[in-house]
Order: structure tokens, then sequence, then C-alpha cells
């Protein structure tokens, strides 16, 4: 199936844990839904479809996936669901990133602009090796000029997509582990464990400069989102009309109550 992306849109309410009403009248069947986001859709366009499809007024999610992602979206459903977002934000997020060496693009994924490319050096296994070992643990990563990471009231995208150069500084995040799953000529593929606010391209960009080729994210599956793996997803195609879209929610629904016991294992388990 083929989706329309949304990249050079200014993104809607209901982006970044935020939440989106709808004039619908509201059903009773509030809960927590972990989707598969297929790429090419946006995070804010699933979240749409779980309010059409449900007639809950109100419905957000736990952290944007970008169109080209794909991967784990943690969409809550109802008032009682999405008072639940900023704990579940919390979690750590996991994911399969693959990296495109010696091309360098302007938003360090495959949607931007190519601005740059490198000769890329025929490195060992160890030199990779020491450069994941480099970038593990805690750190202070810059956020990119294409995020939603705001400035003056304004995403930086805003100024990015007007040619202002705006930098903000550097936050501290985790990058828990952080191995090669594959190595390729040109490319790379990662297994990515960290905090919140990582921003895998800007992690994907950073490697590249280590090696002295440049990087941008090719690719990007996001396996896990807090205590929300893969395996436990609804399939986000099935969303979209004739796919009986309903019954599926209604299958894959989490209860709130389950959700906030789930949470109070979680924190007495750390």
């Amino acid at each position: 199936m083929k989706f329309e992306t949304d990249k050079t849109a200014d993104p809607l309410p209901g982006q970044n844990g935020h939440t989106i009403t709808a004039n619908s009248a509201a059903s009773s069947q509030e809960g927590v839904l972990p989707v598969c986001k297929p790429e090419g859709i946006s995070s804010f366009r699933m979240v749409q479809l779980v309010r059409s499809i449900s007639g809950i007024k109100k419905v957000g999610h736990t952290g944007t996936l970008d169109p080209f992602a794909s991967g784990v979206l943690v969409i809550c459903a109802g008032r009682s669901a999405t008072k639940l977002i900023p704990q579940l934000m919390e979690g750590d997020k996991e994911y399969e990133a693959t990296l495109q060496l010696g091309v360098i693009t302007d938003t360090q994924d495959p949607e931007g602009q190519i601005v740059a490319k490198r000769p890329v050096p025929d490195f060992t296994e160890k030199e990779i090796n020491a450069c994941l070992s480099r970038f593990t643990g805690e750190q202070l990563q810059t956020p990119p000029s294409y995020s939603a990471v705001k400035h003056k009231g304004k995403p930086l995208y805003y100024y990015a997509r007007r040619g202002i150069k705006v930098t903000k500084e550097p936050r501290l995040i985790i990058i828990k582990e952080l191995e090669c799953l594959a190595r390729h000529r040109n490319s790379l593929v990662l297994r990515v464990v960290c905090s919140k606010g990582t921003y895998i391209r800007t992690l994907g960009a950073d490697i590249g400069e280590y090696f002295g080729c440049g990087a941008h994210l090719k690719k990007l599956k996001r396996t896990r989102n807090g205590f929300f793996s893969l395996a436990q997803t609804l399939d986000g195609e099935r969303l979209f009309p004739g796919k009986m879209a309903r019954s599926m929610l209604e299958l894959h629904r989490m209860p709130v109550e389950t959700v906030k016991e789930l949470l109070a294992d979680n924190r007495e388990s750390n």
C-alpha cells in the first residue's frame, strides 16, 4: 500500500505527545493502542484514523515517528488514557536504524536535500566497535535544525524552511545500548536503545562525521517504546477503510487500568 507523506507541511496539533479533539460522539472504549506505523504516513494521520474509527474526542500519542520511519507508535484514546501520556513518554526507546554512509542531507534523513557526498573508508570491525563505544552512555546532543523543538514559540523546522539558522543548546541524552547488526559497503545497520529526546538521525550524522565520510539516516524502525514492543502492535494498515478497522481497534486496545498497573510495576522494577 502506498501512502502520501506530509514532510513539507507544518505538523498539526497532536504531534510530540499532544492530543487532538473531534466533534463526533465519544465512545466508551477508552484505552491505549500500540500501533505499528507504516512507512510513508505521518504519526498525526494515525491519530486521526483512531479518532475517526473510535468516535472518541480526545486522542494523542506518546512520541512522533517521522513519515519515512515505521514501528511502534503508542496511541492513547480518551481523556483517562491521554492523561497517561507524560508517564508513557518517560520510557526508553529501541530502534533499528540504517545509516547511509558518504551522503549528507540537510535534514539528516532521506527526505532532505543532498548537500555533500564523500568517499567511504574501508574501516574494520574493530573501528566500528570503537566508534559505537564512543557514542554509548550519557552525552550532550544538539537538536537538529529540522525538528519540533521550540525557539521563541515556533519549532526549529519553521526557521530552517525559511533559511534562518537557529542553534539550540545541547541536551543531555543517554544511549544505553548501541550495536552493529550488519555492515555493508556504504551502510551500517544499528540497534539503539536510548532515553527520551534522543534524535537517531543526529546520532547517525555524528557517527558519519566520526568516520569522516558523513552519513544520513536512511531507514528507521522503532522496535520498542517503553514496555510496548513491536510484537504487541496492531498493523497500522489495518486501520484504513475496508480493513475491519473498528474490530481491530477493540482487539488490540489495552484498558487504562491495565496500563496504570504496568506503569506502577515498571516504577517498582527501576
